[in-house]
């Protein structure tokens, strides 16, 4: 089966600027989707079924994972999340770029379920500097911080397994090494 479009996927420590990086491109490029991830949580005040998330019963969703339907998926604090394969492959046959943020572990189960996809690790240029974007964003607890640069530290051991490793110091550098990596026109 041959492929119009491509799927990359970023991963890379909480606090580490995926998310600005991804809005970036999702802005400037229109040909890019963002693939949206099932669950089985409920909605949170103010998100949107398809839109946030795509909101499942726990019955269906090992239905999916049964007929292995999806590309990568997880556990945390009871509920589960994943990312729908029969989707992402109709967008990429379409000639969508899918873009995926994801976690480490989902990285890893994707690398085999769909290893064609181009997979990028966001790093911080250390430790330090990630912190302090962690503590600036003021939302958590000093036990959160400890604990999200604990993972991190384990996270950033494994940015070798990647394609790419891209430092994030300054993001505008960081956006257009990705735009790059993805084969995407560069913006200014």
């Amino acid at each position: 089966m041959s492929f119009l479009g491509n799927l990359t996927v970023i991963t890379g420590p909480s606090g580490v600027g995926k998310g600005t990086i991804v809005r970036k491109i999702l802005d400037k490029h229109s040909d890019v989707w963002l693939s949206i991830s099932a669950t089985t949580r409920k909605p949170r005040s103010g998100e949107i079924d398809g839109e946030h998330y795509m909101f499942i019963e726990k019955k269906e969703f090992q239905e999916i994972i049964d007929r292995e339907g999806f590309l990568e998926w997880a556990s945390f604090s009871s509920n589960f999340y994943g990312t729908p394969k029969q989707i992402v492959q109709e967008k990429i046959e379409k000639g969508t770029n899918v873009l995926l943020e994801i976690e480490l572990e989902g990285a890893r189960q994707i690398r085999k379920s769909f290893p064609e996809a181009l997979q990028i690790f966001l790093a911080p240029p250390d430790l330090s500097e990630l912190e302090k974007r962690i503590r600036g964003r003021g939302t958590e607890s000093e036990e959160s911080i400890r604990d999200r640069l604990e993972i991190a530290r384990k996270e950033l051991m494994s940015k070798k397994e990647f394609d790419a490793v891209v430092i994030n110091e300054d993001i505008c550098k960081a956006f257009q090494e990705i735009e790059s990596l993805m084969g995407l026109k560069l913006t200014n």
